[in-house]
């Protein structure tokens, strides 16, 4: 008895089954996704051989591929994915022309250099990126050329003082000449029983040309190349020395320079010219912070006392604009400087000095606005 066929089945003939690859056996077509998986997996086989940060972009600017160091370097940027959005964010920082060449990325500070190449992506072409980090490089040379600014700096500052000292020397014959006439012509007008205002213009002009005389040898004190010589110092000289050579400069801005010196403080032990060198810097930078602000608010005062650790204590205070945290932060690093024509070695200069003193320089905002800087310098009679 014949089986009975199902209502569903049907015969397939040998030449159906052949021209049918659905119904073939050995037929195993792939889909379109697992190719371009395929494909995928295959770039990033080749890109994970290349040992720097490496990615494939479609004509569309859109990323197809990326080794795991393109993805660990530029994977923060919300537009690492995209080409033209990648570049605009580079160009950004680079300030550069359409495709910079050497950038720094904003995220972490590295810097890169970019080369772009052509190839074919899935049968297309495509943009491919090879990102080759420079940092060191970058900060080698940057290195070199502060080391050159250095050197640069220390010559200017040698040839400044030796302008200085030349300066010095030969205006102190021409002023020791000027004494000499005063002094002759007063004589003469005492002889002769001259006019009274003579007799007194002529003692005002020889105060002036003793008080310029004595302004050139401190002029040749500081320059001069010595030892230092530590010796009892009453700190009430040391400042009335340094606002006798800026007066004129606070007289100019009509700033009002106040001194707070107790009577009974402390000789210290201290080289007067080295110290002198720091209270000048100070106050002249106080002078400089408060030169764009209302006169009415320019004010500078000088106070010192005894601290706790029994250190005479120095504290020039002003009113000027003040620092920011991250301007304190780098306040005594050599060649920071806040100010468009400075050098950037006062502050660092006056540490050093402080420090062979055995004392510190400080800073610190004042209540009400401004700064203080201030150092220590130990007692005369607490030297080792």
């Amino acid at each position: 008895m014949a089986r009975s066929r199902s209502a569903g089945s049907r015969t397939v003939s040998p030449t159906e089954s052949k021209t049918d690859p659905t119904l073939d056996p050995k037929s195993d077509p792939k889909p379109a996704a697992a190719t371009d998986s395929g494909a995928a997996r295959e770039d990033a086989g080749l890109l994970a051989a290349v040992p720097f940060a490496c990615a494939v972009f479609a004509g569309d600017g859109a990323l197809r591929a990326a080794n795991a160091r393109y993805r660990a370097e530029f994977g923060e940027l919300p537009e690492h994915d995209r080409r033209e959005a990648l570049l605009a964010r580079l160009r950004g920082e680079a300030r550069d022309g359409a495709r910079p060449r050497e950038v720094r990325a904003p995220h972490s500070g590295r810097w890169y250099a970019l080369h772009w190449g052509r190839a074919e992506h899935a049968g297309a072409a495509a943009d491919v990126l090879t990102a080759v980090d420079i940092s060191e490089r970058i900060e080698t040379l940057a290195s070199h050329k502060s080391r050159q600014e250095k050197l640069l700096f220390t010559s200017r500052m040698m040839s400044v003082g030796e302008m200085a000292a030349t300066l010095a020397h030969e205006l102190n014959q021409p002023l020791a000449a000027i004494m000499n006439y005063v002094n002759g012509s007063l004589r003469l007008v005492e002889q002769a029983g001259g006019p009274v205002q003579v007799e007194r213009a002529l003692q005002a002009a020889r105060t002036q040309a003793e008080h310029a005389s004595a302004v050139i040898s401190r002029v040749r004190e500081f320059v001069r190349a010595r030892e230092p010589r530590r010796d009892a110092h009453e700190l009430a000289r040391i400042a009335e020395t340094v606002l006798e050579l800026l007066r004129l400069e606070a007289e100019r801005l009509d700033l009002r320079i106040e001194l707070g010196l107790p009577e009974a403080l402390p000789p210290v032990f201290a080289d007067r010219v080295m110290v002198e060198q720091v209270l000048l810097n100070l106050v002249k930078n106080a002078i400089e912070a408060m030169r764009e602000i209302a006169p009415e608010r320019r004010e500078l005062r000088i106070d010192a006392r005894l601290n706790l650790d029994e250190q005479v204590e120095v504290r020039v205070c002003d009113r000027g604009a003040g620092l920011s945290a991250a301007e304190q932060d780098q306040l005594f690093s050599p060649f920071f400087t806040t100010k468009t024509d400075g050098l950037g070695i006062g502050l660092a200069i006056c540490r050093s000095i402080i420090e062979y003193h055995e004392g510190r320089l400080f800073f610190e905002p004042r209540e009400g606005g401004g700064s203080v800087f201030g150092f220590t310098l130990p007692r005369y009679e607490a030297r080792g």
